[in-house]
């Protein structure tokens, strides 16, 4: 299970919310770079389809490959009341035949994506993930050297933590409160609920710039 919001940000402004999550976390940052398939089930697997996303960590002098499925989210007055979104999620790490494997299982390529940017990872009341990253589309199949991006200009924030049925609460309390600290430079919300770029981001970002962001919260 994880909470996660997500939010976007112009690329002119990634520099400055660089600097304002190197204050915040107080930790360097990741280099990020991921193939990521996604996978759907054939009708060979039954008539409920399934979908998994396969991970290959480009950023390793030997790439890795993780296998990451995403369930649904939690539902009810509890989930409408926190300002993240609750979904259940499993990851394993795999061999480089991974691919290969869920092919012979059935699966079929449905998309896949290249993610560039770079992350934090940090504890600030839950282990918080933040990722920064430029989402690009394949134009033949894994020709990541041939990405182009999806949305120039445009850069994806997402902030997950991991989480139980009984903690949930209170990794979500972490996450919303972390993502005050960002909200002159952009708003976080659930997935699928987009507020655009945030109007403030230019003179917040000017700020930041000018002062180095040498501060840790």
């Amino acid at each position: 299970m994880e909470c996660v919001v997500q939010g976007i940000i112009e690329t002119q402004h990634v520099e400055a919310l660089e600097i304002l999550l190197q204050g915040l976390c107080g930790v360097q940052r990741e280099r990020l770079r991921i193939h990521e398939i996604c996978l759907k089930s054939g009708p060979n697997l039954g008539p409920v389809a399934s979908e998994v996303r396969l991970l290959c960590d480009l950023e390793q002098a030997e790439p890795s490959w993780t296998v990451r499925h995403i369930g649904g989210a939690m539902r009810g007055a509890g989930a409408e009341q926190i300002s993240v979104l609750v979904r259940t999620m499993v990851e394993s790490k795999a061999s480089k035949n991974v691919l290969r494997m869920f092919y012979l299982l059935g699966y079929k390529l449905d998309h896949e994506l290249l993610r560039v940017g770079f992350s934090f990872h940090f504890n600030r009341g839950a282990q918080i993930t933040v990722t920064v990253s430029s989402i690009n589309k394949m134009l033949k199949v894994h020709a990541t050297d041939e990405a182009v991006p999806v949305t120039p200009g445009i850069q994806l924030v997402e902030v997950t933590a991991p989480a139980t049925g009984e903690t949930y609460a209170e990794v979500a309390s972490a996450v919303s409160s972390f993502c005050e600290y960002l909200a002159p430079l952009l708003h976080l919300s659930k997935p699928g609920i987009s507020t655009g770029v945030v109007p403030t981001a230019a003179a917040a970002a000017a700020s930041l710039m000018s002062d180095g962001g040498g501060t840790t919260l």
